[in-house]
């Protein structure tokens, strides 16, 4: 298959001696590639080397079947953008000033901007929302601020593809989603097609097109992200061995209580994770119940609660599993329940609130 953008039995590393070998990648034109890892698994070295930061240690990279290595700096200049974590050094440049630098590969020699670079560099501050910083120092402004104008700078040079090494890391939430977003509405009217790593694997699995998986040693797998979050496959990669990750919900959950359960959570509907969180802070072990198994709360649930009495998805609750929720109230002395009132097919629950009820055990969700 013809690849807009590929990798060749590419291999990376310093000083000759190879990090990781034979990294093949294929994108089309205006796909969202990221990189994910652990802190020092290469993802660095590998955007590096493709941006000509590094030089290869074998293979080649191609950009619309010409190889980067044939490319002089300014034509690379203009078709591919860079945005690293390095601070950029300026001697009394404003913000625009900054971004202005991303028209220096169209004005020649004289580094004369016209009325259209200007116009450009006006519609890439207004993207990311830099405008009302534009005359201010850029040495004095928060990291945050400062990504963007890098993220306006790199815009302006009206680029194919752009490579950014942990894009959103100085970022806070909503500008880490007006990030992402711009990426998005580049790549769909601009055909802009994106490399980068990140480090907030939720975002990563929304966002991304393909998704490439480093540990160090190797490329584990290449390929979209339904097909890496999966299975688990996140734990083993980042070696995590306190806490979970659920990668079908992007939910991350810290370690649960050890213990006999004394505590029933009756909840359902998303009502119930609040509780579980609060629960596993105080350290207390609890028993939750019935849940479908596609119910909002049941990956919390999962990772949190002792035991979690399941029911499946779109069918009426069995006998057999109201008696197992019973029998668990029995052993508890407290039952806590999350719900304010009962749909019309939650019987099942309503029927286990009431036989807590009776028994006492019921106490106010809080």
């Amino acid at each position: 298959m013809k690849y807009y953008f590929k990798t060749e039995q590419m291999s990376v590393g310093y000083q000759g001696k190879p990090l990781i070998q034979n990294i093949e990648i294929g994108l089309n034109k205006g796909e969202i590639l990221t990189l994910i890892g652990p802190n020092g698994a290469g993802k660095s070295t590998i955007l590096k080397s493709i941006a000509k930061q590094l030089k290869l240690i074998a293979g080649a990279v191609y950009l619309d079947k010409k190889e980067l290595a044939q490319m002089s700096g300014t034509e690379l200049s203009q078709r591919m953008a860079v945005v690293f974590t390095e601070k950029l050094k300026t001697e009394l440049m404003t913000c625009e000033d900054v971004v202005a630098t991303g028209r220096y590969p169209y004005t020649g020699h004289f580094g004369i901007l016209s009325k259209e670079d200007y116009s450009i560099i006006e519609e890439a501050m207004e993207l990311v929302h830099v405008t009302e910083i534009r005359n201010q120092d850029f040495t004095k402004i928060s990291d945050g601020q400062r990504q963007r104008v890098m993220l306006a700078r790199a815009i302006c040079q009206e680029p194919e593809i752009i490579v950014l090494d942990e894009p959103t890391s100085f970022l806070d939430v909503k500008y880490k989603l007006e990030f992402l977003s711009v990426l998005q509405e580049l790549r769909i009217k601009k055909g802009l097609t994106v490399i980068m790593s990140i480090h907030e694997l939720e975002l990563a699995e929304r966002v991304s097109d393909r998704i490439l998986c480093v540990n160090g040693k190797y490329v584990e797998r290449f390929g979209k992200s339904e097909e890496i979050f999966k299975n688990g496959y996140i734990k083993s990669l980042f070696g995590i061995e306190t806490g979970s990750f659920d990668e079908e919900n992007g939910s991350m959950e810290l370690e649960p209580a050890k213990g006999n359960a004394d505590l029933f959570v009756i909840a359902g509907g998303g009502s119930g994770r609040s509780t579980y969180r609060k629960f596993q802070r105080e350290r207390k072990v609890f028993i939750t119940g019935i849940l479908y198994e596609n119910d909002l709360d049941f990956p919390v649930a999962r990772a949190l609660a002792a035991e979690v009495i399941t029911a499946r998805a779109f069918e009426p609750v069995d006998k057999v599993v109201l008696e197992q929720a019973k029998r668990a109230i029995d052993s508890c002395s407290q039952v806590i329940c999350c719900r304010k009132q009962f749909g019309s097919l939650e019987n099942a629950n309503k029927e286990l609130f009431e036989y807590a009820y009776k028994s006492g055990k019921v106490a106010d969700c809080k």
